[in-house]
C-alpha cells in the first residue's frame, strides 16, 4: 500500500475513534441530564440508562443523587455535584466530574427524589459495584441489590454469579437473585425455587421478605394469591424462626458469659480481701476505678511520646494498674484495716469513707467528667455471622483476659511461697505466727494483691464502660453478690457465681427489663443464701470461723 493511502487510512481511523468517543461522551451527558427531569418517571428511566452504561462516572453521579448532593444551578440550569465547604458548596460538573468553583447554597436547587427513586438508586449503585475488584464492595453491592430487589438487576446478578471467584460473596449474590425472582418472576415454580434458595439464609431480612407473602388485606384475602408459594414461604419461615431462636439463645449466652467475665474481673479481687481476709472493703470499686484512670494516663503518655505504639498501650497499662491499685491497697491495709481485724462492720464504715476520699481525689485531679480511653485497633470490630449474631472483639478479649487473670491468681495461690503463707495465715493465724510467718506482712500483701487484681479489672472495664470517678460504684454490689453466692473465699466459686449471674441476667432481660431482672436475681440469691449460708462452694478459713 502506498504511503499516502496508509496515512489516509490512519487519519480516517483516528477520526472515527474520536467521533465515537465524542458520541459516547454526548450520550452520557444526555443521560445525566435526564436526572434533572421534572417527572420522577423520567428520572427513573435515566437512572436505569446510566447504570446500564457501566461508565466509571456513573456510580459517583448516582451516589451524589442518593445523598442529596446533586443540584442544578439557578443561573444556567447546569447539573452539578455539590460538596459543602464552610458556608459555600464546591461544585463539579455532574457529567465530566470537572471542578467548576464554589457558590453559596442559595444559587443551587436540589434535584428532588422520592422513596421509589431511593430504592432504584441503591439497586443501580449496587449493580455498578458487582464487578468491583474488592470482594467486600461486591458483597455490599449484593446486599444493596437484595434490599432494592429491582427487576433491572436480574441479568447483572446472574452474570456476576457465574463469574464470581470468591466463595464468601457467592451466597450473598444468590440471596439477592432469589429475592428478585421471588418478587418479579411470573412462573410460580421459579418463585418456589427462589424460596428454597432463601431458606439457606436465616437473617431477619429474609424472614421479613417471606413474611410479606403471608400478609392479609383488610378484606381477608392474601397479598400473595398462589397457595403453593404461600405454603412454601410459611414452611421456610417457620424453619427460619426456629433457627433464629436458636441463634438468639447463643447470642444471649455469649452476652451472659461476657457480663459474667466482667463480674468475674470485678469480683475476683474482692474474693481475696473479703472472702479470705474477712474484710468488707467498700473501697474495692475505687481500686477498679484507679486501674481505669491508670489506663487513661498510660495511653496519654503513649499518645504524646510513642503514638505509633498505641496498640500496645494496654500491655503497659496492665502492670501499671496492678502496681498503682496494689500500692494504694497496701497503704489502706497498713494505715486503717490492720487495726480493725475481727470487726467487719467497722471495716465497712472505714472503707466506705476511704472510697469517698478516693473519688474526690480523682475528681480533683482529672475532673468530674468522663475520660476517653482509646481502644487498640486489634480490639475494634466484631465477628458477624450470617444469622445476624455480632460478637465484638473487645468482649471476646475480656472473656479470655478474665479467665487468664483467674488462672494466674490460682497459680500464685497454689504454687508460690507467698500463696502457701497466705493460706496458712487464713486457716490458722496463731499457728502460722508461731511457725515464724510474719502475719502482718502477709495481710498487707494479700490486701495489696486483691486491690491490684481490681486495678487490672479497671483496665478491661475501661474498654467497655465510661471512665469516671463513679466507675467502681456500678460494680461493688454485684461483686459482693458474686463472692457471697459463689462461696466466700473460693475462687472457683467466684467463677461459677459470676458466670451464672451473668447468664441469668441476660436471659431475664428480654422478658423483665434490666432493672427488674437484677432485682429478681438479687431476691433469688437472698433466698439461696438462706438455704446455703456459705454459698455454692464453702471454704473453711478465717472468715468462716469468725
Amino acid at each position: 500500500m502506498p504511503t499516502f493511502l496508509r496515512c489516509l487510512v490512519l487519519c480516517l481511523g483516528l477520526s472515527l475513534a474520536a467521533g465515537a468517543a465524542t458520541a459516547e461522551e454526548k450520550t452520557f451527558d444526555a443521560l445525566v441530564g435526564g436526572l434533572a427531569a421534572k417527572s420522577f418517571k423520567q428520572k427513573a428511566k435515566a437512572i436505569d440508562a446510566i447504570a446500564a452504561t457501566g461508565d466509571s462516572r456513573a456510580a459517583t453521579v448516582l451516589e451524589a443523587m442518593l445523598e442529596r448532593r446533586l443540584f442544578t444551578t439557578k443561573a444556567d440550569k447546569r447539573l452539578v455535584i455539590g460538596k459543602k465547604a464552610g458556608k459555600k458548596f464546591e461544585l463539579q460538573d455532574a457529567a465530566t466530574l470537572e471542578a467548576i468553583g464554589a457558590v453559596e447554597k442559595r444559587a443551587l436547587k436540589n434535584v428532588r427524589i422520592n422513596n421509589r427513586l431511593r430504592k432504584k438508586l441503591r439497586g443501580a449503585i449496587g449493580s455498578l459495584s458487582l464487578q468491583h475488584k474488592d470482594p467486600t464492595r461486591r458483597a455490599e453491592a449484593a446486599d444493596a441489590v437484595f434490599k432494592s430487589r429491582a427487576l433491572s438487576m436480574m441479568d447483572p446478578l446472574r452474570n456476576a454469579l457465574e463469574t464470581e471467584p470468591d466463595e464468601d460473596v457467592k451466597p450473598r449474590l444468590a440471596r439477592a437473585l432469589a429475592a428478585i425472582e421471588l418478587v418479579h418472576a411470573k412462573d410460580d415454580a421459579v418463585r418456589v425455587a427462589a424460596i428454597e434458595t432463601l431458606s439457606q439464609f436465616s437473617d431477619p431480612n429474609v424472614g421479613s421478605l417471606l413474611n410479606s407473602l403471608l400478609v392479609k388485606r383488610d378484606d381477608g384475602t392474601h397479598v400473595e394469591t398462589n397457595e403453593a408459594v404461600r405454603a412454601a414461604a410459611a414452611k421456610i419461615l417457620e424453619d427460619i424462626e426456629r433457627t433464629a431462636a436458636f441463634w438468639k439463645t447463643i447470642e444471649s449466652l455469649f452476652q451472659g458469659v461476657s457480663l459474667g467475665s466482667v463480674l468475674l474481673l470485678a469480683a475476683i479481687g474482692l474474693a481475696i480481701t473479703f472472702g479470705v481476709m474477712g474484710v468488707i472493703n467498700m473501697a474495692h470499686g475505687e481500686m477498679v476505678m484507679l486501674g481505669a484512670y491508670t489506663t487513661f494516663v498510660v495511653q496519654e503518655v503513649f499518645r504524646a511520646y510513642a503514638p505509633h505504639l498505641f496498640d500496645f498501650s494496654l500491655f503497659a497499662a496492665i502492670p501499671a494498674a496492678f502496681l498503682v491499685a496494689g500500692l494504694v491497697g497496701v497503704a489502706i491495709e497498713r494505715g486503717v484495716i490492720q487495726f480493725l481485724y475481727g470487726r467487719p462492720l467497722e471495716t465497712l464504715l472505714a472503707t466506705w469513707g476511704i472510697s469517698l476520699i478516693l473519688q474526690q481525689l480523682v475528681r480533683s485531679i482529672f475532673g468530674p467528667t468522663n475520660r476517653e480511653v482509646g481502644t487498640p485497633s486489634w480490639m475494634q470490630g466484631a465477628f458477624e455471622t450470617a444469622s445476624g449474631i455480632t460478637l465484638t472483639y473487645n468482649r471476646v478479649a475480656i472473656i479470655f483476659f478474665s479467665l487468664g487473670v483467674l488462672a494466674m491468681l490460682l497459680l500464685v495461690l497454689r504454687k508460690t511461697w507467698f500463696g502457701l503463707q497466705m493460706r496458712a495465715v487464713t486457716q490458722n493465724r496463731p499457728m502460722a505466727s508461731a511457725m515464724g510467718i510474719r502475719t502482718g506482712w502477709v495481710d498487707a500483701m494479700t490486701f495489696g494483691l486483691g486491690s491490684g487484681i481490681a486495678g487490672i479489672a479497671g483496665v478491661a472495664l475501661s474498654q467497655i464502660d465510661n471512665v469516671s470517678p463513679n466507675l467502681g460504684q456500678a460494680y461493688i454490689i454485684d461483686s459482693f453478690l458474686v463472692v457471697v453466692f459463689g462461696g466466700v473465699g473460693n475462687l472457683w466459686g467466684t467463677l461459677v457465681g459470676a458466670m451464672s449471674l451473668g447468664v441469668v441476667n441476660k436471659f431475664l432481660e428480654p422478658y423483665t427489663g434490666a432493672v427488674l431482672g437484677k432485682i429478681l436475681v438479687l431476691v433469688a440469691v437472698i433466698l439461696f443464701i438462706q438455704k446455703r449460708p456459705r454459698g455454692l462452694f464453702a471454704l473453711k478459713g478465717r472468715a468462716v470461723e469468725n
